[in-house]
This record gives structure tokens, C-alpha cells and sequence, in this order.
């Protein structure tokens, strides 16, 4: 990437380069990036990305093991619902077919919006912390297995608004409101993506409700604001940070 250095998910090394590419006896033919690894292995970022997830994962295995409670195997399912969106802008990144077709390419754009709350949303999981606590399963480990979930989750939503920013080239504060109101929505008013299409009347009238009643819902906005501030800050500064140490 140009001014955001993170490493690009589509980026596509060379065998001779690439250390995940192996061995490549002579004379056999290479093989193309999507022989060699599935789409979450191709590059070093999709694979530090996965490892990072699989961590998560396992925390939350081995805490349900060692507990015998299976309160935190949702996070694993938010973790998937965070990596939709970063699925969505890599390929729409690394598909050109997609980019020459403009109804195509929004309506991927609207889809990946609405996903995109899922990843900051797990920010909002450490509440979680204090009320979900086991004599079998120490703080620290709690901590551990919340942080790292929200750490992905955040840095799916950045990087994936990254990919997006470069396509679109959309200002960041509005998609970060949208982000902030979608996590209200999610965690006070507990609405899903899926709502949208499955209760969108009652979703709209919440949300409608919201608006044209700002003081009712002061408790709302004031969130909101905050949220959209921090996630703000948290992109430019990752943003910035990346140059930094480029």
C-alpha cells in the first residue's frame, strides 16, 4: 500500500521470494498464489491474521474446557462475523473484473458497511471481564482471551477500511459514526447484521426513534460520540504508526 504501509492481503510474491512458497524443484511448473494456499494463507499478513485468530480461538476452548462453561464460545462466532468484512474489501482489492463494474462494486460496498460494525463491536466485549468470572479461570487469563479477540476484530475493521478507503475514497468520520451507531445498535438495542433483512421495520423505527427524540436518547448520542472519536483516533493513529515505522 501507498500511504498506509500495513502489508497487503493482495499482495502477490514471487516463489523465489515468498518463504511459504517452498522448495521448488527444477523444472517443475509454479504454481499460480491460489494453488499454493487457501485466500487466509497467501500472504504474511493473511497468515499472521489466522494465527493470531486461531490463539483466540483457543482460549476460548481451553477456558470452556477447564470451566465446564461455554459462556465465551460467542466471541469465536463475533470473530467470524469480523473477518466478513475484511474478506469482502480483499477481494474486491484483488478483483479487477469486480472494480470495472460499478453496480456490482457498490452493492459489495453496501453489504461490507454493514458488516463492517462487527469488527469494532468486540471492543465492547470486555464489559465481559467482570460479570463472566469463574474461580477456575484466572483474570488474567480472562483478559488475555478478551483482549485478543478484540485486538483482531480492530484490526480487521482497520485494515479492511484501509482497503476500502483506497477504492472509494470515502471521508473517515462518517464511516466511523456508522460504525459507532452500529455498535450501540448491537449492544444496547442487541440487533444483528442479519436484522437488517430479517426485522428491518423494527430496526428502522428504533434507530428513527433515536433521531427525532436526541434528548430521550441522550445516552445514546453521547456513546455514539465517544465512539466515533475513538475510532477515529484509533485509525489515523494506526495510519500514522505504520508510516512511522516503515
Amino acid at each position: 500500500m501507498t500511504s498506509f504501509s500495513f502489508p497487503s492481503a493482495t499482495l502477490r510474491r514471487s516463489p523465489a521470494k515468498d518463504s511459504f512458497a517452498g522448495h521448488h524443484e527444477k523444472g517443475a511448473p509454479l504454481l499460480s498464489p491460489k494453488k499454493r494456499a487457501p485466500f487466509f494463507l497467501r500472504t504474511e499478513l493473511d497468515r499472521l491474521l489466522t494465527v493470531s485468530i486461531a490463539f483466540s480461538c483457543v482460549l476460548v476452548v481451553l477456558r470452556a474446557v477447564h470451566t465446564d462453561r461455554f459462556i465465551f464460545l460467542f466471541m469465536i462466532w463475533n470473530l467470524f462475523l469480523a473477518y466478513i468484512p475484511y474478506a469482502l474489501s480483499n477481494w474486491l482489492t484483488a478483483s479487477p473484473r469486480a472494480m470495472q463494474q460499478p453496480f456490482f462494486r457498490y452493492a459489495l460496498f453496501g453489504i461490507w458497511l454493514l458488516f463492517l460494525p462487527n469488527t469494532f463491536y468486540i471492543l465492547t466485549d470486555l464489559y465481559h471481564l467482570h460479570d463472566t468470572r469463574h474461580p477456575l479461570s484466572p483474570a488474567w487469563f480472562d483478559l488475555a482471551l478478551i483482549f485478543s479477540c478484540a485486538w483482531n476484530g480492530l484490526f480487521l475493521g482497520v485494515l479492511s477500511m484501509r482497503q476500502m478507503e483506497k477504492i472509494f475514497h470515502f471521508p473517515t468520520a462518517p464511516i466511523m459514526a456508522l460504525n459507532a451507531l452500529g455498535i450501540y445498535v448491537g449492544r444496547y438495542l442487541r440487533y444483528n447484521s442479519w436484522d437488517i433483512i430479517s426485522n428491518p421495520f423494527q430496526l428502522t423505527a428504533d434507530i428513527f426513534d433515536m433521531i427525532i427524540h436526541p434528548f430521550r436518547n441522550k445516552y445514546a448520542w453521547d456513546m455514539i460520540a465517544c465512539y466515533t472519536i475513538l475510532l477515529i483516533m484509533i485509525y489515523l493513529m494506526m495510519k500514522k504508526l505504520s508510516k512511522a515505522l516503515g
